[in-house]
């Protein structure tokens, strides 16, 4: 594809060298680490559910069962499949005994290594053909029903009782929505732990829960069977419970989920490792899932200016890039983040923020870009907001973007209700099938200002990548390179949790992941980490 903003190609190689060379650096940094929420993920996938008798949920239990005597840094898989082969219990009921405390699993006898790898296997075998069954039906009802074409119309629901958001979630679809994002409960990321069950209570959201997955999952099928149209659902899988998000999701058929560990470090002080680790394997079940990931560029403007602050979220949509092809992810489920997000009052920053959408779909060709709408320079004039929506969905359409968030006229003042929403799907709708086929008809003069535009956050963005190249990621983090918000690397929420694999370390989920994705073993990874900087 030949580029109307003329960006040079080399430059752009150049930026993804670096980016390849920040993602290779963290790869090699978290490839001899776990965490408490890994190994929780891999008892979820193996089957764990439920919640003892004080509520808390069996896979927190299980985990924090053999890390508090110091053993987990050996896999929780060891000790659950063999306590699996000692005694003939399911996985379930494994759990069960231990909330109880009927059962010790450090004081079972070792079975043989053999053993556990075959039962581990086929325990991983399993798991993955759930998810891949969920993959499939996904593909039967896509051709079955078919979708809305992109821009996707993605709107939030977020009443904070999950029987409620179905009633909002059916009528946004009814309306034309393709994608229903269940936006979470305010402070949920900072749960080391994922409430149990259907919730009715939430605050400026509702709790990501697997059975509100379920839930909300079997009515958009039911609306899209009515409409004729296959609906997606997002949620979020960030935060201290990433990869178990990730893994629920994926059991529940969920399609689109909010994966960014930079945004948890950045604006929920979640510590860098921590959140590193967690991503990269929950990225590999969204990868297995067939998900289409959602980052968080977009959140940098509205703590840094949109102007001077537009390459650093084209830089990090590049090192989002590449450690998600290293975590199995292909282009095609890439929704990287970017905004509408200028002061309205800037001499033309409708040509400025036009610019730099069209570079970003220049650059990432084939990902499904998700566009925010603007939200730090709305005010309580629902008039102008409505008009500035308006502006944003026409860039939208105009850059052939993938995901579409759409503005609210009442973003300013509280949670949209049913009306607003209907409101700016209507203005969506309108703009997009009118101006459909509008990028096919423009060119852009080579000296103009949208060129120069592009060029200028192009070069800057190779510039910063330069820099972080030389000082790593973690570094760049701690200097405020982003979002102009510093963060510790042994600072922020849940260092506690992460721990140095040992040499025996068994985890059957990765290993099965990896090689259906066709990812190189963890083993080669660890050969390439120099010894001094093994358990940084």
């Amino acid at each position: 594809m030949s580029s109307k903003l003329y960006l040079d190609p080399q430059l752009i190689d150049q930026a993804r060298q670096y980016a390849s060379a920040i993602a290779d650096d963290v790869a090699r940094f978290i490839a001899d680490k776990t965490t408490v929420a890994t190994e929780r993920t891999v008892l979820r996938l193996l089957g764990l559910d439920g919640v003892d008798a004080e509520y808390v949920p069996l896979p927190n239990v299980v985990v924090d069962h053999v890390h508090d005597r110091g053993q987990l840094q050996h896999g929780i898989a060891r000790f659950v499949i063999n306590g699996m082969i000692q005694t003939g219990w399911s996985i379930q009921q494994l759990g069960e005994a231990v909330a109880s405390g009927a059962i010790d699993l450090l004081a079972l006898p070792m079975a043989p290594e053999s053993e556990l790898i075959d039962l581990g296997k086929q325990a991983a075998d399993a798991a993955l053909a759930k998810i891949r069954a969920n993959r499939e039906r996904r593909d039967q009802l896509l051709q079955k029903l078919g979708e809305g074409p992109q821009p996707y119309i993605y709107v939030i629901v977020a009443t904070g009782n999950i029987y409620e958001d179905v009633i909002q979630a059916r009528a946004a679809a009814r309306q034309g929505a393709d994608i229903i994002a269940v936006i979470r409960s305010t402070g949920q990321s900072l749960l080391d732990y994922v409430p149990f069950g259907a919730t009715t209570e939430g605050f400026g959201g509702t709790y990501a829960t697997q059975e509100n997955f379920k839930i909300m999952r079997a009515a958009l099928d039911e609306v899209g069977e009515e409409i004729g149209r296959y609906i997606r659902l997002c949620n979020y899988c960030s935060g201290l419970c990433m990869p178990e998000i990730a893994a629920m999701g994926a059991l529940e058929r969920l399609d689109v989920m909010l994966n960014d560990a930079l945004y948890g470090i950045l604006f929920r002080d979640i510590n860098m490792q921590r959140t590193l680790i967690d991503q990269n394997f929950s990225r590999m079940i969204n990868a297995y899932a067939g998900v289409i990931i959602n980052t968080g560029e977009d959140n940098y403007l509205t703590t840094a200016d949109a102007v001077e602050a537009a390459h650093t979220v084209l830089a990090s949509q590049l090192i989002n890039e590449q450690l998600a092809y290293r975590s199995g992810l292909r282009a095609n489920q890439l929704g990287l983040g970017h905004a509408f997000e200028m002061n309205p009052m800037i001499e033309d920053g409708f040509l400025l923020e036009w610019a730099q959408a069209l570079m970003a779909r220049e650059i990432f060709p084939e990902a499904p870009l998700k566009y925010m709408p603007p939200t730090k320079h709305m005010t309580g004039n629902i008039f102008r907001g409505h008009v500035q929506d308006a502006l944003f969905n026409l860039i939208g359409i105009a850059t052939g973007q993938g995901i579409q968030l759409l503005g609210m006229m009442t973003e300013a003042i509280h949670t949209p209700l049913i009306h607003d929403r209907q409101l700016a799907i209507e203005s969506a709708k309108y703009i997009f099938n009118n101006a459909r086929h509008l990028q096919d008809e423009l060119e852009f003069k080579r000296d103009g200002l949208m060129v120069k535009r592009a060029a200028q956050v192009l070069e800057e963005a190779v510039t910063l990548l330069r820099e972080i190249t030389q000082k790593g990621l973690f570094n760049a983090i701690s200097e405020g390179m982003f979002a102009d918000v510093k963060r510790a690397i042994t600072g922020g929420k849940g260092l506690k949790g992460v721990l140095v694999r040992s040499q025996q370390y068994f985890n059957p989920l990765e290993t099965a992941l990896r090689t259906e994705l066709g990812l190189p073993p963890i083993e080669s990874l660890l050969a390439s980490t120099p010894n001094e900087k093994r358990g940084e």
